[in-house]
């Protein structure tokens, strides 16, 4: 068992982990946030996407001893301080960019990521940025108009499918 200390969502926390211990299983299990899923555990799906010292990472694939020092956000970090929904929350929420929302979490922790590094994307770079992401309801269409809409790009010129 080694301890970690880490920043999560603003508020400081610590723990004991075995060496094995992958972040994914340290947010969920010993901190309680269950926002961050676990999807296919290899990296595929995209479910487990948090932000590590600013970076989109993939829990799954980290260690939580990996993660000692660090400054991560989760899903559940991403509300206003208010407690209302991010400017990207409420875009999929509007632009239903969601069905049984598995893969919510991770999609939006991926579009802050890519609205950060990209203001104003085109639909064919949020569909590129996305390909690590996979939903297993929908077409992709309603994630990449909501993207856009966050990113404050008029969407009504995009069909509807």
């Amino acid at each position: 068992m080694s301890k970690v200390s880490m920043t999560v969502n603003g508020k400081a926390v610590s723990g004991d982990v075995k060496g094995n211990t992958l972040l994914v299983e340290f947010l969920r299990e010993d901190l309680r946030l269950t926002g961050t899923h676990v999807g296919c555990d290899t990296s595929q799906c995209g479910a487990c996407t948090i932000h590590v010292n600013g970076k989109s990472a993939k829990a799954c694939t980290m260690f939580a001893a990996e993660a000692d020092g660090a400054d991560i956000t989760t899903v559940e970090g991403m509300a206003n301080a208010d407690g209302s929904l991010s400017v990207i929350q409420q875009a999929f929420q509007d632009h239903h960019g969601l069905q049984c929302g598995f893969c919510t979490p991770g999609m939006v922790m991926t579009a802050a990521a890519l609205l950060k590094e990209n203001p104003k994307p085109t639909e064919a770079e949020v569909r590129h940025y996305l390909e690590g992401n996979i939903c297993r309801c929908t077409g992709y269409h309603n994630i990449v108009k909501a993207i856009m809409a966050a990113s404050g790009q008029d969407v009504g010129a995009i069909a509807a499918e």
